[in-house]
């Protein structure tokens, strides 16, 4: 950061980051095996330094996670943490040749989109060109069909499938939840003060049409009881609804 862009913040300098393992991954198809997946990747993130970590669901492929399927995702990360041992080496693939040659290879790859995105012109074009939404579509569709060809291997998809029907307990909303929200709705939109209401969303849309920080505005139309349709109105109104572009 400080060498290749010139950042002068000592702060950014620091490598920081998140991981959650991959949702493309999961299958609805044995969703048991997901557990394995999951437990896989967030092996590899943890020996990969990273900061903070969430791990997906067996059953998000299906539904909304259960209980029990978040239960089963935490203990995967407690085990790592008080099992394993890998956490008691900061590097613990320090050395390691393979793992040093895929860095540098992934390094160089993203210097590469870097300069492709820099070519057209930085984010915002390269965005309003279609060229992120294009490599996404491009990656998703090379991944399908080496799946449906065979070539990429999928336990319980396109190799070892079994027609065996659903056994894991899968979440069911209650279907009374809409109307209770609704109503719930209702009776916020009568008793809060509508005045002060209006009062922090015209501030909001003040700040909006202009190049203030909106965020303030907006924390102070929820402490009023703004309701997201309201927040999520105005800036339809002041911003315009996105609209994909044409792929290049």
């Amino acid at each position: 950061m400080k060498e290749t862009f010139g950042a002068k913040n000592p702060r950014s300098w620091l490598l920081r980051f998140h991981t959650q393992t991959a949702g493309v991954s999961l299958t609805a198809q044995q969703p048991e095996n997901n557990v394995v997946r999951v437990a896989i990747q967030a092996l590899a993130a943890v020996l990969g330094g990273t900061q903070s970590l969430h791990t997906n669901s067996l059953d998000e492929a299906l539904a909304l996670p259960s209980e029990h399927a978040v239960t089963i995702a935490l203990r995967t990360q407690q085990i790592i943490a008080e099992e394993s041992g890998v956490t008691n080496t900061v590097d613990p693939l320090g050395g390691s040749f393979f793992v040093e040659s895929l860095t540098d290879r992934m390094e160089q790859q993203a210097y590469d989109y870097f300069r492709r995105v820099e070519e057209l012109g930085g984010v915002i074009p390269a965005i309003e060109k279609g060229f992120f939404q294009s490599e996404i579509s491009d990656a998703a569709y090379r991944y399908q069909r080496e799946i449906d060809t065979g070539i990429r291997k999928i336990v319980g998809v396109n190799a070892y499938a079994e027609k065996k029907p659903l056994t894991i307990p899968i979440l069911e909303m209650d279907p009374a939840g809409y109307e209770r929200q609704v109503k719930r709705l209702e009776d916020v939109r009568k008793t809060r003060d509508n005045g002060r209401v209006g009062q922090a969303l015209d501030r909001l849309r003040i700040a909006m049409e202009g190049t203030e920080n909106t965020m303030p505005h907006i924390m102070e139309a929820v402490h009023a009881y703004a309701t997201l349709g309201e927040i999520i109105q105005l800036m339809k109104e002041s911003f315009g609804v996105y609209e994909e572009p044409t792929m290049i």
